[in-house]
């Protein structure tokens, strides 16, 4: 951390007041997300000990820097301490916004349209920014080529399908592997591919896109990227939608090659099917095999794309084997069970006053967690805060002024996402967090939004929040 304090000291000129850490414990890459701030200034620190990944990162930002394209500023690097800082682009992810803005398979307007300036995006990236770029720095591969496809294809088999006790002739299976790869292989592939485009790695700043998590880029196919965007299984696009912005996508596209879009969809559905197994196999990896049960709650999102394309298109080469797989897998007992567990979670956060006693269960389930605030300094003794509430601004940057405060909520989300996690897979339906403090109005209520912003937009999580005392406060006020 020391290392990240100096960065920006150095840049800002001035040293970090508040050290607050970002990733969650649902993460999968192994990087320490840490956003830095004083009164004036704010950015996000990286620690990772990947060397090449951070090299890759930070050559391709600069490079689409000099494009004009929307990637955060590089502040400082500590190469040799595994540590960078870059600019801060807010919190507000695109999977964040779409699920804010969705009823069921209703997706309302503001988030249609930022899918819309993202696919426009795309291009410019793949295309402008890819001619010229320095393919050397790639890590572990300088283009999407036979190794980096094979490793996907097996990924997928030994770590989802042996997993989750698919059966299949493996000879055949690696039979269809080779005609797979042999045609993803046969499209143009000396573009720019980001290998991770998806709506978790673009953020929403002022309405405007903005692109993270490029480093394990490399040389391949225009078809790649839209594929992961567009049948990105946390987001569950309606499949109307998908061919709109697919259809966006190669307009966009047109305007920086000459394009046959007969000869790209040829080849865009083999390439939708290589990145939902890829997605797979990281979910059978770190479900199955690492036993973190919050990543099987995407293979029914998965399952249910598989199941469209395999009633929807039809490929231009045979794969019997690898489509018997799929439909094995739409057939599973084992499969299905995860999609069944996967069902919502309901999360009910209270925040309430010592004083008035402990918040009651009315779901009947028992069990949950009370956490004890008290320990944690009190807006409620400085007179500016008194009116005020832990939903009000002036409270909130108090609190995030605290590092014992930000200790406690790592703590907190770490025992709530391993309950969040083993309830799912048992299939309870209801969890129940509360938060105390002596009047209920300042802490409490800060945590309880704290957890609260931190479960929304998971798989399966439904949140609900009650402030026992402020809503006391209201009804009070109505009565007189």
């Amino acid at each position: 951390m020391d290392v990240l304090k100096t960065l920006f000291e150095r840049h800002f000129r001035a040293p970090a007041e508040r050290v607050q850490p970002l990733q969650g414990q649902l993460g999968g890459s192994g990087r320490k997300i840490i956003r830095l701030a004083n009164k004036s200034a704010t950015a996000i620190g990286i620690l990772y000990d990947v060397r090449e990944e951070n090299v890759a990162f930070l050559e391709f930002s600069r490079h689409f820097r000099r494009h004009g394209l929307p990637v955060p500023e590089i502040y400082g690097e500590a190469l040799s301490e595994g540590a960078y800082l870059e600019e801060d682009l807010g919190d507000t992810t695109l999977f964040e916004f779409l699920t804010k803005n969705r009823t069921g398979d209703s997706i309302a307007v503001p988030a249609v349209d930022a899918y819309r300036r993202v696919v426009a995006v795309l291009p410019r990236f793949q295309v402008e920014a890819g001619r010229d770029l320095n393919y050397k720095v790639c890590y572990p591969r300088g283009s999407f080529d036979r190794q980096s496809i094979a490793w996907d294809l097996n990924y997928f088999k030994y770590y989802f399908l042996r997993l989750a006790g698919i059966a299949f002739n493996e000879q055949a299976l690696e039979d269809d592997f080779g005609r797979l790869t042999k045609f993803l292989l046969s499209a143009p592939r000396e573009y720019f591919l980001y290998r991770d485009f998806q709506s978790r790695n673009i953020m929403l700043r002022d309405g405007l896109p903005f692109f993270l998590d490029y480093q394990g880029g490399r040389k391949g196919a225009l078809q790649y990227d839209i594929a992961s965007l567009l049948y990105d299984a946390k987001a569950d696009l309606p499949p109307e939608l998908r061919q709109q912005l697919l259809g966006d996508y190669l307009d966009a596209l047109s305007g920086f090659i000459a394009l046959d879009r007969e000869a790209f969809l040829q080849h865009y559905y083999a390439y939708v099917y290589i990145r939902i197994m890829q997605a797979l196999g990281a979910y059978g990896f770190r479900g199955f095999y690492e036993r973190k049960a919050h990543f099987l709650q995407s293979v029914p999102y998965a399952l249910k794309n598989v199941r469209w394309l395999l009633h929807n298109v039809k490929l231009p080469i045979a794969l019997p084997t690898l489509l018997e797989a799929f439909h094995s897998m739409l057939a599973s007992e084992k499969l299905q069970t995860v999609a069944s567990s996967g069902g919502l979670l309901t999360v009910r956060i209270f925040s309430f006053s010592f004083h008035r006693g402990l918040p009651t269960d009315d779901t009947g389930n028992g069990g949950g967690f009370i956490f004890d605030g008290r320990s944690l300094p009190n807006p409620g003794r400085e007179e500016q805060f008194k009116p005020l509430t832990g939903r009000d601004a002036p409270v909130i940057d108090y609190l995030n002024q605290q590092e014992s405060v930000h200790q406690f909520l790592a703590n907190v989300t770490s025992l709530v996402d391993a309950s969040v996690g083993s309830y799912q897979r048992r299939g309870f339906k209801n969890l129940m967090v509360s938060f105390g403090c002596t009047g209920g109005q300042h802490r409490s209520v800060f945590l309880a939004e704290q957890l609260a912003k931190h479960l929304r937009g998971q798989n399966g999580v439904e949140v609900v929040v009650h402030h026992r005392e402020l809503d006391r406060l209201r009804v009070e006020k109505v009565i007189s």
